[in-house]
């Protein structure tokens, strides 16, 4: 779709002695919308946090083809518990990386975060505690922080974590929108196989350390699903919605 943003070359990643992903070989391209998605603690979010050199890898590289911002939507947030922060003052700490720590927000900061709140369709929120706000127009705030980076990658783990089904619906099509106007490069970590099969243009599947990628064609196939979460697996259409679920005995893949 564009051209190579960042190539993961036959990297191990763990913890301590721990190995938990080995010999992952992806590449992410500018413009894809990619779902990692997989199992419980297989090692979904440890990538997110090597892609955020959070984690240096235990082996192999990671090679940015060119300086890129990073936009980041993490699944819980406690800032609010210590600190009496509106919802303006979170977003704003997404032009930190411009400001840096220490100086004062500019205008022009300002102007970015409330562009980034009235993209999300929470300007009205700006003067607001974020403590007081809904699991939704929190999840909102986060993602209106990370676009305020202006962002090249948007890393999002389980963004829709907790919702209720409409507000679910509200912030995957949210992103949708977002993907197509900004052209940014998006990675969605969800445990759930439907979000991701629906807005995602790629899959990484991830089993027992290892990571199987490729176009969402190639991987939402029901062999590749049932032996990614070692259950029968079955995809449906339904008003051009795919589904993913559990098989019924008589549908199970051979």
């Amino acid at each position: 779709m564009g051209e190579p943003l960042v190539q993961l070359e036959g990297v191990t990643l763990g913890y301590g002695r721990k190995v938990v992903l080995r010999d992952v070989s992806l590449q992410l391209q500018q413009g894809e919308f990619w779902g990692f998605v997989g199992p419980n603690g297989s090692g979904k979010t440890t990538l997110v946090r090597a892609l955020l050199g959070l984690l240096r890898p235990m082996k192999g590289q990671i090679l940015w083809h060119r300086r890129a911002r990073i936009g980041y939507v993490p699944q819980r947030e406690m800032l609010d518990d210590l600190l009496p922060l509106t919802a303006l003052d979170i977003v704003l700490m997404g032009r930190i990386h411009r400001s840096g720590f220490g100086h004062r927000f500019t205008p022009a900061d300002r102007a970015k975060a409330l562009a980034a709140m009235e993209q999300v369709g929470i300007a009205d929120l700006a003067p607001m505690r974020y403590r007081q706000l809904s699991g939704g127009q929190k999840q909102r705030v986060l993602l209106a922080r990370a676009l305020a980076t202006e962002p090249d990658l948007l890393l999002l783990d389980e963004p829709t974590n907790g919702l209720d089904l409409p507000t679910e619906h509200a912030i995957m099509e949210l992103l949708r929108r977002i993907h197509q106007e900004r052209g940014v490069t998006v990675v969605l970590v969800t445990h759930l196989l439907s979000l991701a099969a629906n807005a995602a243009t790629h899959l990484a599947l991830f089993r027992d350390g290892q990571v199987v990628a490729g176009s969402v064609a190639e991987m939402l196939t029901e062999r590749r699903l049932s032996a990614t979460y070692q259950t029968p697996i079955a995809v449906r259409e339904l008003n051009g919605y795919r589904v993913v679920m559990i098989a019924a005995p008589s549908e199970a893949t051979p």
